[in-house]
């Protein structure tokens, strides 16, 4: 049974354009300029944006940032730091929310 998302549909990210040149024209060069050499080397946002696909949770960006990482210098003990720093925002922002549960709780003690 094939999975929700397919693997090779990275690879055809392009044709989001197809029906709307301009949008995807303007999305491009945003994303292109994002990820150049500036107050943070490649290296370092290719480190966070592995990070990130893990708390949002898209593998297309965990295969592509994966590999990006690699090829910008990173190794696998820096990788796997970016995942856990990404977990740990991740589930701190779990816990914190806790505080929501705590109040509604005691309110409804009262």
């Amino acid at each position: 049974m094939a999975g929700y998302y397919h693997q090779d549909d990275l690879a055809h990210f392009a044709d989001m354009g197809k029906n709307a040149p301009e949008l995807w024209k303007k999305f491009s060069e945003w994303y292109g300029a994002v990820f150049a050499e500036g107050a943070l080397s490649e290296r370092e946002k290719a480190l966070i944006a592995l990070g990130v696909a893990h708390a949002v949770q898209c593998p297309y960006c965990i295969d592509a940032y994966t590999q990006t990482c690699l090829e910008k210098g990173s190794n696998l003990d820096q990788m796997t730091e970016a995942v856990h720093v990404a977990s740990a925002i991740r589930g701190g922002a779990s816990l914190v929310h806790g505080m929501q549960m705590r109040r509604a709780a005691e309110k409804v003690s009262m």
